[in-house]
């Protein structure tokens, strides 16, 4: 029996489904049934030291007793974190985006040393949030840092700063070090995009007589966009979910809180298992509405360069 071509395509895409079925069921049993666990704990009054003593409390962890005041929605300290996490994710994608472009340019000219520069700049990547965040803890460190001391031996600040307590300077800080760690993901994955452009569009461009400016923002900007995209939602989703730079640097300082953080603390600090899991339940909705909105301006965006 022979199959037209719908029902050769109906074929096709039923065997997909059985193909991709077994990963769905591991996703769901590694993600799925942690999130409902969190989802049904965020409508119960459940703490860490109590958990088989807990009653269901309905919307009260995110509204309040009575939708009232007194739920996370309702707590000045949730809203800041959001606004920290968003703050932070906005400024580290987009200067991580800039220099990552800029590095990736300069490592796609043809060098001797071309091999030995990609290998460097993956070493901040290479290491460990954790280490380079405790790493540069110490090297900000107000009192036995080398970064204040070669400042102030440049006389560039009159005295150490406390880089990491400062609220002043702390979420700059922060944002710092993140740019520094996380900028060569970014460069890597542009550089790729780089490496992809046909040399003859560029060498059209020139015997046409166009500037490297023309070349660079007509031609090579819009064949390496849609990766820099896919880049940038990458980045984007890992920024939203911070929390180990933030929390080995400052911990729970005000300043620098996001809401992973924030999470945390309602969890572990204050073992408030309800509370905690309508925050980290709130988490994943804001990351899943951003997540959603960012790839719909992308595929529109997409869409308009083809």
């Amino acid at each position: 029996m022979e199959l037209t071509g719908t029902g050769l395509q109906r074929a096709r895409r039923v065997q997909a489904w059985w193909l991709v079925l077994p990963t769905l069921a591991v996703l769901a049993a590694v993600a799925g049934w942690p999130l409902a666990r969190t989802l049904f704990f965020s409508l119960t009054d459940a703490k860490l030291s109590a958990l088989g003593t807990h009653r269901f409390v309905g919307l009260d962890n995110y509204l309040g007793q009575r939708f009232g005041e007194g739920g996370v929605l309702f707590d000045p300290e949730w809203w800041a974190s959001v606004g920290n996490t968003l703050l932070f994710t906005v400024s580290s994608v987009l200067l991580e985006t800039l220099l990552g472009l800029g590095i990736a340019l300069l490592l796609n000219h043809r060098s001797r040393l071309r091999t030995l520069l990609r290998a460097a700049v993956l070493v901040p990547w290479a290491i460990p949030t954790v280490v380079s965040a405790k790493m540069w803890t110490w090297m900000l460190h107000d009192q036995f840092g080398v970064i204040n001391t070669a400042l102030v031996a440049a006389r560039l600040i009159d005295e150490p700063l406390a880089w990491t307590a400062d609220p002043s300077l702390s979420f700059i800080t922060i944002v710092m070090v993140d740019v520094w760690k996380t900028t060569p993901f970014m460069a890597l994955l542009t550089l790729a995009a780089l490496q992809m452009v046909p040399r003859d569009c560029h060498e059209a461009a020139q015997i046409d007589g166009a500037s490297p400016w023309t070349i660079f923002t007509h031609i090579t900007l819009p064949l390496i966009l849609p990766a820099m995209l896919v880049a940038t939602v990458f980045r984007g989703l890992d920024a939203l979910r911070v929390f180990d730079v933030i929390y080995v640097m400052t911990s729970n300082s005000r300043a620098t809180r996001s809401m992973s953080v924030y999470v945390r603390e309602q969890l572990i600090d204050f073992q408030k298992i309800g509370p905690g899991s309508a925050a980290a339940t709130l988490l994943f909705a804001t990351i899943a509405v951003i997540t959603i909105a960012w790839l719909l301006a992308t595929r529109s965006r997409m869409r308009e360069l083809d």
